[in-house]
């Protein structure tokens, strides 16, 4: 049987850096050791000098199907994540029809098991009057639910006490929670607009301030501390919320906090130069902020990183700021983004690893993902640390055609992406024949 086996790859993995042979058959990670004899007929990767790493798990992405499909599709920006070293996601119900009944959930697995080049999941949307349907989410098959408390539109608004109280304590799936106060955010614009007749970008970290955000996030955490529930808190953006979630173990928490690749990035003295590309919900706020949340990888107080990749056309962004939306497409640079913070030695790349695969493995317990081990899905991204990446509009696979990091060069370059066990970039060309993805399965 016809195997891979990449030779001399240094692995990052479980905290340390390890030269080794690794030997991939089917869907798997078959044998990991310092030499492994290859068989005639396999593929024999040369990886010397070259970082072997468990694929990117991203928790928090919009592809924009259905409904929203000029911006993004599962197709397209699947294709876009596995270039950027994403091998498994989590895609989000904000589409149209929002996502908020079982069978609607469904319905986008089917259409990822016909389209996606990345492993997936899905979460079901929260309104104020669908518990039913919450109630019956299978842990082992659904990811979770998202709750929008406050700064979302429609049926995703979930404000009234009472229905959040009831989510809260009767989730049987881990509660994820988009944070930001929408009275605080209504008196903020209320209050710039008596000072001066129009909006811009740089009142954007205004109106959704720290305020907004420390409201609202502290409120998911007092409930559940109430109910003892399983809290997961999306893209967190301000020091001051970091003092609601502890130090210490993902493994021991059940309530757990998250940063995203753009707050990692930018500040608000970047709004300048990309206006509304970067504007977003939370909103990116000032460099102390983003420096406290780049600490707080390091005392654990941040779990997970993710994207929150939102794409939206050009034409849509370059409107006038109170009309753009908010989001902004990044599943193809987020790892690569991190891999300039090592190069920065703002965080070590076995953090890196930590808080992209390892963590998000551990707090959904995904089943068999998220580590170099043997018996593990082969889910992999091989690095060249030596070679740079220019981001450009030009060459982006997004189906929107732009990104906020156009120009940039990167430190290091993606040397091509395995999902089970199957090579589907090989650091220039997509290799999308009989994609290999599957739908995540969660060890409850």
């Amino acid at each position: 049987m016809t195997a891979t086996v990449f030779k001399q790859a240094t692995m990052v993995n479980e905290g340390k850096q390890t030269v080794a042979d690794v030997r991939i058959v089917n869907q798997r990670i078959d044998k990991i050791a310092p030499q492994i004899t290859e068989q005639g007929g396999d593929n024999v990767i040369d990886a010397s000098g070259l970082l072997l790493l468990p694929g990117m798990i991203d928790d928090q992405v919009h592809f924009r199907e259905p409904g929203l499909t000029h911006k993004g599709t599962i197709a397209s920006e699947s294709r876009a994540a596995v270039a950027g070293g994403i091998t498994s996601y989590m895609e989000m119900p904000n589409v149209s029809p929002a996502t908020t009944t079982i069978d609607a959930l469904e319905a986008k697995f089917g259409i990822a098991q016909q389209t996606s080049l990345a492993n997936y999941s899905f979460y079901l949307g929260a309104t104020e009057a669908n518990l039913d349907q919450i109630k019956a989410l299978d842990p082992a098959k659904h990811c979770g639910v998202k709750v929008f408390m406050g700064a979302s539109t429609g049926d995703l608004l979930v404000e009234h006490p009472q229905a959040l109280d009831n989510i809260f304590e009767q989730s049987p799936t881990l509660i994820v929670t988009h944070c930001e106060s929408s009275p605080i955010i209504a008196e903020n614009q209320a209050r710039v607009l008596a000072q001066k007749p129009e909006l811009t970008i740089f009142d954007h970290p205004v109106l959704r301030d720290v305020e907004a955000c420390y409201a609202s996030s502290s409120y998911a955490v007092g409930l559940a501390k109430k109910y003892g529930s399983q809290l997961h808190v999306l893209h967190i953006t301000t020091e001051k919320e970091l003092s609601l979630f502890t130090a210490g173990n993902i493994a021991d928490k059940h309530i757990t906090a998250e940063a995203c690749v753009h707050h990692l990035w930018y500040c608000d003295e970047d709004y300048a130069a990309k206006g509304n590309l970067i504007k977003c919900n939370p909103a990116i706020k000032s460099r102390q902020d983003r420096d406290a949340l780049i600490n707080a990888l390091h005392t654990g107080q941040i779990d997970i990183i993710a994207t929150d990749h939102a794409p939206h056309t050009l034409a849509e962004k370059n409107v006038e700021f109170a009309k753009a939306p908010a989001g902004l497409p990044l599943v193809e640079s987020a790892l690569l983004t991190l891999l300039d913070h090592v190069s920065a030695e703002r965080m070590s790349i076995e953090q890196v690893v930590e808080k992209t695969a390892h963590n998000p493995a551990i707090r959904y317990k995904i089943n068999e993902r998220g580590y170099l081990r043997e018996g593990y899905f082969a889910d992999l991204v091989l690095i060249d640390p030596k070679q740079t990446t220019l981001s450009s509009n030009e060459t982006t696979r997004y189906h929107c055609r732009w990104t906020p990091f156009d120009g940039h060069q990167f430190s290091h370059k993606i040397m091509g992406t395995w999902v089970n066990g199957q090579q589907v970039f090989d650091g220039s060309q997509l290799i999308d024949t009989n994609s290999p993805a599957m739908r995540l399965s969660f060890n409850y």
